[in-house]
């Protein structure tokens, strides 16, 4: 009776403990974790008073409410213990490495779950893991980004009760260690990823292998694993899910992959892998629920075995070389789907949305395409789809061509988190209604379309949406001042469209607006003070090529998080405000606005500053060279004065592109200025720049090169050659002196590949719609589908250069074909150096108005894509070469005022449409289309060219017979002259006479006088 009285009582207290749990935490535990945290924190490097605050020293304080701790509510034992980045620091940041004391943890004998992952433990002190082997229960131990390496992994085989092994992000290598590990027979799921394992050994070690039978889950992703791993992975006979992506897998799937008959979900994405699916192998795995191969190099037709995997939910394919029409394949067929991904592939042919009306299931679809022969079509009569999307990715995908209708099934859509319809010609008045119906969505983009109409905003407040991008549409009328109702939006872009007014004031109700772009419309009138004063949140603010005005940097301007501001091509007035100080920009162009003053005192933004264009504004004084930004620097079509700046650490920045043309920039260019290695542009035209071209040149990377229009006197130096990757010099009015370096031909003028172009329309970042909807998969377990786009920024600048007769502008794209050298309206001497004819690529070359002299190099004829040659006002002779008429893309030839002769070049091809005033000026040319006829000179053509070429010989070489007839001849008529002179003129008869009778005399008593001493002498 009192036995059974016992067993009751204990009966009860078992059901208190299950009802009301344990109370407070075991003493040794307490203990334990508190030296557990002396240890920590002796080589933590953060505040000790904010080191896990709550683990104090104080018997009252119960440690499974600590931080980080988690205790079974039955026993009060510790259970869990999450000691995961105790420094609190990113793990990329540099910290010390340090040793793990893994004794700490043997007072936690019921510890079923640790996590020391991102701590940088580099080894185990003392021993290994082994002394962990007394934790019967631990089942989960994540090692993850620590810096372990193979020698922790055979102490690891002891703790033989672990069903999840993660050792991702450490610094393991060789082969996979399935013989280190093999004591884990418990084992169900290992991460191996982001190790440096490889292929190296064959694992052969069968029995090893075996050991591991229970291996449901294995990640061997970011690692360097060939495709022959595959045969010993087919011995994980359980196997259900297998990541491999980004190894180096390359070739084909192999057939013995189907040996993994459990798989139900296989990830192969970025690798090598290539050629078309096997129908052998992958098709045989028929548990398959998730298939992931995109980023590979795959091509061909879809296998129509994929028919078979009937309990496929996801399938992502993206990113290869498919061909082939969609509607043939299996996709049609596999109802089960769930998710969808097929897009950057090479599909053609029409796809009937109608074909996937009975995927009920379906939730994702991203058939984003690259080329122009893929179509989808969702407007075929009687279906009705039974599936409710929640993303739809179909830009550039020839929607419903050629009407442009949006899909009417959309009506019915309601569950709509993601949609991009973007780049389809799309037609018709703007569908407001997807934000109406969509209670849920979050991303619309509908950009590059060809929608009217107006924008209207939802009736009710839309709390999801916070990425709507509208632009490149025909959509205009004034905007609603009722934002209040969108108030999450994070990026709007309105460009593009014709869209007028002023801006809504309603704007800033949007809290968290960070993106904003209102450019190239029809906005008019002062901004608004609330925008600059109160969307504090605002990154980047675009009101490009708009109508407004006033003084945007005001008092009120306090767009302290700002670093992308565009305000160009408006007619903003004032100044730079120095609260732009307290900014943080990366961006800032007010290019072509009518604003002033100087730059001094506003040198606070320089830290992180990458982008400034103030081009043609009325801005003043010096510039500062602290404000040298770090990739672009556009000053041009200012009043800017001064010297150029000319700071020490010049050497180091990476700066590419520099416009300060058209401006009143005096001295000399500094060194300083020409060791900015990274540069590609540097245009400092049109200033009033002198003395000579440095010698030390260290701009290894410039393609453009722009001096024209200075006062830089002396000679061209030889170290321009070395900048061998320009594709336009400008060296134009100036004051040059001295012959044309021959080494020109070592720049490439326009032999620049495809691959290193290196001139952008824009500026632009990529950007992505993160953490948008969240699909379970069992690989990845919840992912956010995400979609990347495109922020417009800063333009490059422009360059000016003159060919064909007249200045043209290029900026962009354009100057990575543009090629060009311009030496005209300088002091240039010497004859034109025949290696100039090596610049086959070039495509303008102006030598005109120097002092060149000598005859047109006949290798000039190699100039093959050139388009426009001027070599007027110079002193140059001799024929125009016949090989010139091989140059069919010229469009502009002049060799007017010149000394050029003979017979011009036949009216065949280009030089058919050349006119007279191209050999103006040159008096010795004829034919057409010159006036003068080269028939009646033909005699006199072969004297001149006979004496020309007889001048080309030596100095020192004389025809004797023409020498003494030549002389003989001046003799006799040297004294018929003289005898003529004195019997006309008797004055000047008598005066020779007495010459003649003085000379006489004088040299009588000379001879005599000298005759008389030297005998004298000699007595």
């Amino acid at each position: 009776m009192e036995w059974a009285s016992a067993k009751h009582l204990m009966l009860v207290v078992i059901v208190l403990l299950q009802i009301h749990g344990h109370k407070g935490c075991f003493e040794e535990e307490r203990m334990g974790l508190l030296e557990l945290k002396a240890f920590l924190k002796s080589e933590s490097t953060t505040d000790t008073d904010q080191f896990l605050p709550s683990w104090v020293d104080d018997r009252e304080s119960d440690c499974c409410s600590w931080e980080r701790v988690t205790c079974n509510t039955t026993t009060g034992h510790v259970m869990d213990l999450s000691l995961n980045n105790t420094k609190q620091i990113e793990y990329s940041s540099y910290q010390r490495e340090w040793s793990l004391n893994v004794s700490l943890f043997q007072p936690f004998k019921e510890l079923q779950y640790l996590d020391l992952s991102m701590n940088k433990f580099i080894a185990i002190e003392n021993e290994g893991f082994e002394r962990l082997s007394i934790l019967r229960n631990l089942e989960i131990l994540n090692l993850d980004h620590n810096l372990f390496n193979n020698s922790v992994l055979p102490s690891l085989s002891a703790l033989t009760s672990l069903k999840t092994l993660s050792l991702a992000g450490n610094r393991l290598e060789g082969s996979f260690p399935a013989q280190e590990l093999s004591g884990l027979e418990n084992l169900e799921m290992l991460d191996l990823s982001i190790n440096e394992l490889n292929s190296s050994q064959i694992m052969q070690d069968s029995k090893s292998l075996s050991k591991l039978s229970k291996l449901k889950h294995l990640d061997l992703s970011w690692n360097n694993f060939h495709k022959a791993i595959l045969k010993d992975l087919v011995s994980f006979s359980n196997l259900e899910i297998l990541d491999l992506s980004w190894n180096r897998f390359s070739g084909s799937i192999p057939p013995y992959l189907g040996a993994l008959s459990s798989l139900k979900a296989l990830s192969l994405s970025w690798n090598y892998l290539n050629g078309s699916l096997p129908s052998q192998g992958l098709c045989e795995l028929k548990k398959l629920q998730e298939l992931f191969l995109g980023s590979n190099e795959f091509d061909g037709m879809l296998p129509r075995c994929l028919n078979d995997l009937t309990s496929l939910r996801l399938i992502d394919l993206a990113q290869n070389q498919f061909t082939g029409d969609i509607s043939s394949t299996a996709i049609p067929n596999l109802t089960s789907l769930e998710y969808i991904d097929l897009s950057h592939n090479r599909f053609k042919g029409s796809f009937s949305f109608s074909s996937l009306a009975n995927h009920s299931k379906l939730e994702v679809v991203d058939f984003t395409c690259d080329n122009n022969e893929f179509e989808v079509e969702t407007e075929l009569s009687g279906w009705v789809p039974t599936f409710q999307l929640e993303v739809l990715l179909l830009p550039n995908c020839n929607l419903n061509k050629p009407t442009g209708e949006i899909p009417t099934f959309l009506l019915n859509q309601y569950n709509l988190r993601v949609i991009d319809l973007s780049h389809n010609n799309l037609t018709g008045y703007f569908p407001s209604w997807l934000l109406e119906n969509n209670t849920r969505l979050q991303v619309l983009n509908l950009m590059n379309n060809s929608f009217m109409g107006q924008f209207h905003l939802p009736t009710y407040p839309h709390l999801n949406a916070y990425w709507i991008d509208v632009s490149d549409n025909q959509v205009g009328g004034l905007l609603q001042n009722t934002w209040e109702k969108v108030p999450y939006i994070t990026h709007l872009n309105l460009s593009r469209n014709n869209f007028e007014g002023n801006i809504p004031t309603s704007f800033c109700d949007m809290t968290r607006l960070e993106v904003l772009d209102l450019s190239n419309n029809k906005f008019f009138g002062e901004v608004p003070k609330q925008l600059v004063a109160g969307c504090i949140g605002l990154r980047k603010l675009k009101l490009s090529n708009n109508s407004f005005h006033g003084h945007i940097f005001s008092e009120h301007f306090n767009l302290t998080q700002i670093s992308g501001l565009f305000l160009d091509n408006n007619q903003f007035t004032g100044t730079l405000s120095s609260v732009i100080s307290r900014s943080h920009l990366y961006a800032l162009d007010v290019s072509n606005n009518y604003m002033s003053g100087d730059l001094q005192g506003w040198t606070g933004i320089i830290m992180g500053l990458g982008f400034l264009a103030m081009r043609n504004n009325s801005f003043k004084g010096q510039f500062p060279c602290e404000l040298l930004p770090g990739k672009l620097l556009d000053l041009s079509h200012n009043s800017f004065s001064g010297s150029l700046p000319n700071c020490s650490y010049m050497i180091y920045s990476e700066i590419e592109h520099i416009y300060l043309q058209h401006n009143k920039f005096t001295g000399s260019i500094p060194k300083a200025f020409l060791s900015l290695s990274a540069l590609l542009t540097l245009d400092i035209g049109d200033n009033l720049l002198s003395g000579n071209i440095p010698d030390l040149i260290g701009l290894s990377n410039l393609r453009v090169l722009v001096l024209r229009g200075n006062h830089l006197s002396g000679l061209i130096p030889h170290q321009l050659c070395q900048l061998n990757k320009i594709s336009l010099m400008d060296l134009s009015k100036n004051s040059f002196s001295g012959s044309i370096p021959y080494c020109l031909n070592n720049i490439t003028f326009g032999k620049i590949k495809a691959g290193e172009h290196v001139f952008v329309k824009e500026e632009t970042t990529e950007s992505s719609f993160p953490g948008l909807y969240t699909y379970e998969s069992a690989l990845y377990g919840a992912f956010s589908v995400s979609e990347d786009s495109e922020i417009t920024g800063v333009q490059q600048g422009e360059v000016e250069f003159v060919t064909k007769y007249r200045p043209s502008t290029y900026k962009g794209d354009i100057l990575n074909y543009m090629s060009g050298l311009d030496l005209s309206c300088n002091k240039l001497t010497g004859d034109i150096p025949h290696e100039l004819g090596k610049l086959s690529g070039i495509h303008a070359l102006n030598l005109s108005r120097n002092q060149l002299k000598g005859s047109i190099p006949s290798s000039f004829s190699n100039l093959t894509q050139i388009e426009s040659l001027d070599l007027s006002y110079n002193n140059l002779s001799g024929q125009i070469p016949s090989e010139l008429i091989d140059l069919y893309f010229l469009a502009v030839f002049t060799v007017a005022h010149n000394n050029l002769s003979g017979r011009v070049l036949d009216r065949k091809a280009q030089f058919g449409t050349f006119d007279n005033s191209s050999y103006d000026g040159n008096p010795f040319l004829c034919g057409l289309p010159l006036e003068k006829s080269c028939s009646t000179i033909d005699e006199s053509q072969h004297w001149w060219t006979t004496s020309s070429e007889e001048s080309e010989g030596k100095w020192y070489e004389i025809d004797p017979v023409v020498f003494s007839a030549s002389f003989a001849a001046s003799y006799i008529m040297f004294l018929l002259g003289v005898t003529a002179l004195l019997y006309v003129n008797p004055h000047w008869r008598r005066r020779w006479f007495n010459f003649v009778e003085e000379c006489f005399y004088s040299c009588y008593y000379f001879i005599v006088d000298t005759l008389y001493k030297l005998l004298a002498h000699l007595s």
